[in-house]
């Protein structure tokens, strides 16, 4: 059992959030809020500080914060990992959430001066547009949609404003106050495209199957 969790990329996971998040406790305390802020805060222009589209994704606000996404990831993770690799799992924990992190900067800072009531300039951290991007896989690779969108003549770009339909709603059931809504709907999107191609799926494994 022991081994087990040693070798779970969901445990893994878990641990690299929590060490984040101390450290940043550390930071904060050290050197201040801002100097924390510099390291793990991902915000417009990305390119004044580029390592925080990696660092955001793992660090969080709150303990809450911190527990709501890990219990996420711990529900969501544990299920998707039985079907991939550990390299396939964390690299994709990580690109969905640097990609949803950066849609959320970026609508901000291009929609925010035209639309009332949106801040152009946003600062985002936390690992919930990952999190979602493994609901998301789940959802759109479970054998029940397989076979539901099997039945139905649709072709790609139906399909995708479908999945962007049910992303939104998904988005907007979750939503709560401050929460960086681009960012989940971005994270469950990336995660049911992903999920419709099973990219998660090893290599050997999709050979054997063919093609969906």
């Amino acid at each position: 059992m022991g081994r087990r969790l040693a070798d779970s990329p969901t445990v893994t996971t878990l641990v690299v959030l929590v060490v984040v998040f101390a450290f940043q406790q550390v930071v904060t305390l050290v050197a201040g809020p801002p100097a924390a802020r510099s390291l793990f805060t991902l915000s417009a222009p990305v390119t004044v500080r580029p390592w925080t589209v990696v660092t955001a994704v793992y660090a969080h606000s709150s303990p809450s914060h911190l527990v709501a996404n890990a219990a996420g990831l711990a529900l969501a993770g544990l299920l998707l990992e039985r079907r991939t690799t550990s390299t396939r799992f964390h690299a994709f924990f990580l690109a969905s959430g640097a990609l949803a992190g950066l849609a959320q900067v970026s609508v901000s800072a291009t929609l925010g001066p035209f639309v009332p009531g949106m801040h152009a300039r946003v600062s985002v951290l936390g690992a919930s547009g990952a999190v979602f991007a493994l609901f998301g896989y789940l959802l759109a690779s479970n054998g029940v949609t397989e076979e539901v969108l099997g039945g139905v003549s649709l072709g790609p770009r139906p399909q995708v404003a479908l999945l962007a339909g049910v992303a939104v709603a998904v988005t907007l059931a979750t939503a709560s106050p401050r929460a960086a809504l681009v960012a989940h709907f971005s994270g469950f999107l990336l995660g049911m495209l992903a999920g419709r191609i099973h990219v998660l799926r090893p290599a050997a494994v999709r050979r054997r199957a063919g093609p969906v």
